[in-house]
Parts: structure tokens; sequence; C-alpha cells
């Protein structure tokens, strides 16, 4: 990063400074997210029920704002350039941003398995997703200005990769803010689960359902159970907790098995 940003500044190439700018966040990424994953392996502090886990989720939020406020002041600054584009050095800008293209295909491997377990995790791997595609863009843009000499080369490009980058921090930041609004998990079939709960053997009704991702793959679920008068309720609440686990890959679950005849169960409204 500290290479890409004096190397900038001597060939004046906006899109190695763009690249520069992927790579700072790339840093800040990281940084949070083994922050808050080692905050998290800490355990509960007092008060603290379910534990540091939502720290990854703010973490992965804080990534897609600082994505999105890069590729905004990169895109800004490109488009400032096409009244008087400078001359660029693309000899120097060539092989600075091949060495940032190689440390970013090494960081991308290293990140790969657990972008796909943790959304945190996965902000970083997308940060370096951008960083290698800015490099790639950082090349060819040298390449066209080596060969063709054409001035506004370096801006469009660093506009392509702030433009790339966009939608990626969008859907990130989304994803982040559906957990933290505690919305079910994308893709649970509410309706087949309660459906699942109630065709379980001694099942009456499925009431006050709520499902929510307390944190990457940690699924959490609570429900009310009527059974009748003459079920046993250690079954049931084996079965369901069964169900819940295997089918629908929800571990942590609270459940109440409440008698037909108990009236005194109010389903919240809110």
């Amino acid at each position: 990063m500290v290479v890409e940003v004096v190397a900038a500044f001597l060939t004046d190439s906006i899109a190695l400074l763009s690249d520069a700018g992927h790579m700072a966040t790339d840093a800040l990424g990281l940084g949070m997210a083994l922050a808050a994953i080692a905050a998290a392996a800490r355990g509960a502090g007092a008060g603290q029920t379910y534990g540091r886990y939502r720290l990854e989720i703010f973490a992965a939020l804080a990534n897609s704002i600082v994505l999105l406020a890069v590729a905004g002041y990169v895109i800004w600054e490109a488009v400032g350039r096409f009244d008087d584009p400078p001359r660029v050095l693309a000899g120097p800008m060539l092989v600075v941003a091949a060495a940032g293209l190689a440390i970013n295909g090494v960081s991308l491997g290293l990140l790969r398995e657990g972008a796909g377990q943790s959304i945190n995790v996965r902000g970083a791997y997308f940060e370096v997703v951008a960083d290698l595609a800015g490099s790639i863009g950082v090349i060819l843009a040298a390449l066209i200005t080596l060969t063709t000499d054409w001035p506004y080369a370096d801006p469009v490009m660093a506009i392509l990769i702030g433009l790339w980058i966009v939608p990626r921090a969008i859907r990130l930041g989304r994803e982040a803010l559906r957990i933290l609004s505690q919305a079910a998990p994308a893709g649970l079939d509410l309706d087949g689960l309660r459906s699942d709960l109630t065709g379980i053997e001694g099942v009456i009704d499925v009431h006050d359902l709520h499902v929510w991702t307390l944190t990457s793959d940690m699924e959490v679920a609570t429900a009310h159970l009527m059974i009748g008068d003459s079920s046993e309720p250690h079954p049931v609440l084996d079965e369901a907790r069964r169900l819940l686990a295997e089918r629908y890959r929800i571990d942590h679950a609270t459940l109440q098995v409440e008698p037909e005849s108990h009236r005194e169960c109010i389903e919240a409204s809110w």
C-alpha cells in the first residue's frame, strides 16, 4: 500500500492511487475482522447473554461503508481529471501494479475458505477481490498508455474500478443490515418450518415462531409448541430439536411445549 501511494504521486496515476486506497481498506477490513473474531472467541461479558458474536456483523457493515467511501472518492477524483489529464508515467506504474497483483493473489488464496463460512471474512475477501481487479485494471491502463499514449486510460480505468466495487459493497452492507435487523435468514421457508413443526406427532399448533441470524452460520429460533393434554412432551421436544438441526441447520432453539388446555399463553402482537 505504501509503495503504491508513493508511486501514485510520482507517476501521477489516479488508477494506481485507487488501488492503494483499496489496499488501505483491506488492511482496515482485515484488522476489524480479526479484532471481531478475537473478541467473540473470548466469550460473553457481563450482561452479554449471546456473547460478542454480533461484533462480526458490525465489522462487516463498517467494511461496506469504507468500500463505498473509497469508491466514491476515486470516481470523483477521476472525473475531475478529464478536463486536464496529467501525463502518467506508465512504466513505473506497470511495475508497481504487477507487484500489487501478486500480493493480492496470495491474500485471495488465504481468505477463500473462510469467506464461505463468515460474513466478516467474506467482507475482507470482497475487498481483496476488488484489489485484484484494481491491480489488473491499473496494468491494463498502463499498457494502453504505453502503447497508444491515450491520456484518458488512467482516469477511465479508475472509474471502472470504482463502479465495479460499488454493487459488491452494497450487497455486503445489505446482508449485514438484514442480520442486524433480526430478519429471518435469507432463503428460509418460514411457512414450511411451521408446517414441519406442526407435523410432529402430538403437536396441535405452533405459534410465536421467530427465527433470526445471530452471526455467520449461527441461526437462532424460538417457538411455542402446543400439544394434546395426553401427549408426552419429551418426544415432541426431542423431535423438534432434531428437525430444526438436521433440516434447517438451527442448532440453538428455545422451545416452549404447552398443553392444549393451557390458555394463558398469548402470542406477542408486535
